[in-house]
């Protein structure tokens, strides 16, 4: 069954931005949300439960409670909510967890920032940060330090699956898509999304040095994720170029 499970009702927030984290390609959604749920100590506010998420239980170090492999959590204070996911959404289940999560984006009244990785070799040069938007998400575009696409693309996963509802439904969002290393973990592609996009659309201010030091250490931690994730061709998330019809 299909529903949002809030832990605590006296967090109250007010048209909040919503920072997704689904893993995708370099992982870079999923290091950024949880560098931010760190930074700003966000308090655990609900279990996702959605058809077409593995049924599987989590747990944490120290703690015997389990929980759902997908939570969201809150900062009142900076009216932010962050989607955190620690497994891959098979892309054929994409457009279930998107209409599942798609009623409780009407019922909160969030804006959601949608993030996603387009597979580049490094180079010298830092990673490009791309913005695309529906309804009138391109005025918080405007705030942030990112380009217009160079190419044609697409986005897939349950992100591009969330983006084609806010499309459907004319609801205002931003999806940030930013260069990363299509074979590892890219905590610089993080840092970038954060610095030059969430921060600027969200407002808020997001210390990111750790994720640059702590490069290697994030790297090894995600890295049995991003394994199972290339193994499975399973990506939850990623932007790709769109040229066959080109």
């Amino acid at each position: 069954m299909a529903r949002i499970s809030v832990l605590d009702d006296e967090v109250s927030l007010s048209e909040p931005t919503l920072v997704e984290g689904f893993p995708g390609v370099g992982l870079v959604g999923k290091i950024a949300t949880d560098h931010m749920i760190e930074a700003h100590e966000m308090v655990h506010y609900a279990n996702v439960h959605c058809d077409g998420l593995p049924r599987v239980a989590v747990y944490r170090e120290s703690d015997p409670a389990v929980t759902t492999p997908v939570r969201l959590y809150a900062d009142p204070e900076r009216d932010l909510i962050a989607l955190r996911s620690d497994v891959p959404v098979h892309p054929n289940a994409a457009t279930e967890v998107a209409n599942c999560l798609d009623g409780w984006f009407d019922e909160t009244e969030a804006f959601p920032v949608f993030l996603s990785g387009l597979g580049r070799e490094k180079g010298e040069e830092p990673p490009a940060l791309y913005g695309i938007a529906t309804g009138d998400g391109g005025d918080a575009l405007s705030r942030a330090t990112v380009d217009d696409p160079p190419e044609s693309g697409l986005v897939s996963g349950p992100t591009g699956a969330m983006l084609a509802a806010s499309l459907e439904r004319g609801r205002d969002a931003v999806g940030l898509i930013v260069e990363s290393d299509p074979q590892f973990p890219d905590p610089e592609a993080a840092r970038v999304l954060i610095r030059d996009g969430i921060d600027p659309i969200a407002g808020t201010e997001t210390p990111t040095d750790g994720l640059v030091d702590q490069a290697t250490e994030i790297r090894d931690a995600k890295q049995q994720l991003a394994e199972q994730m290339r193994q499975a061709n399973e990506e939850s998330s990623q932007a790709e170029p769109l040229k066959m019809f080109q």
